[in-house]
């Protein structure tokens, strides 16, 4: 599975109707609505859109015939193994009746072209560790975390013994990571799973 880098847009005219579709990545529900309510013109005859977040998805063919808008938003997300995404077709009526199939193939064509000109990049489950250290193993865990690709330091807070840093670690390498903080620290540290 992957998910976007960054935001991508892609537009086209079909038959003087004017397609404007907007692709980015989100991590939960709420970061999917305020994505779509961003990017959805007032002003335009229909602001159509799906995301997909792991098992959770929706979609909205807002005003356009059943299945001719949301549905073939979703399938072009799921025709690309991406997750964590939403995305929004906006049209401008142009006067001239697409009807359902040309409906169809241009929401879903919009997406799909937004989505394949989209960076893409691999997503990475991660699981959330807490790791306690004393101040003089911080600097050299800090440096081989840092090394480690996929990791991240969500926070870091200091006490009077040391610090304390909340991490996300690649799920596939999480156990490695809490021996190599182990090892480094000659066990000093305790590294603690979320559960």
């Amino acid at each position: 599975m992957f998910t976007l880098a960054q935001i991508e847009s892609f537009a086209q005219d079909v038959k003087k109707s004017r397609f404007l579709a907007v692709a980015g990545p989100v991590a939960d529900e709420a970061t999917a609505k305020a994505f779509i309510s961003a990017h959805s013109d007032a002003g335009a005859n229909h602001n159509c859109w799906a995301w997909r977040i792991g098992q959770a998805y929706r979609f909205s063919d807002d005003g356009e015939p059943s299945g001719t808008a949301g549905k073939p938003i979703l399938q072009a997300l799921d025709g690309q193994a991406l997750d964590n995404v939403a995305v929004v077709v906006t049209r401008w009526f142009g006067g001239v009746l697409l009807g359902t199939g040309g409906l169809v193939r241009a929401y879903g064509g919009s997406a799909s072209a937004c989505l394949r000109a989209a960076a893409k990049v691999p997503l990475v489950v991660t699981v959330e560790a807490v790791a306690t250290l004393e101040f003089a193993d911080l600097a050299i865990v800090q440096a081989r975390l840092a090394a480690v690709p996929g990791v991240r330091t969500i926070a870091e807070t200091f006490t009077a013994a040391g610090a304390v840093l909340t991490l996300a670690l690649p799920e596939a390498d999480a156990a490695a990571v809490a021996r190599m903080i182990a090892d480094l620290t000659s066990g000093r540290a305790a590294v603690a799973f979320a559960d």
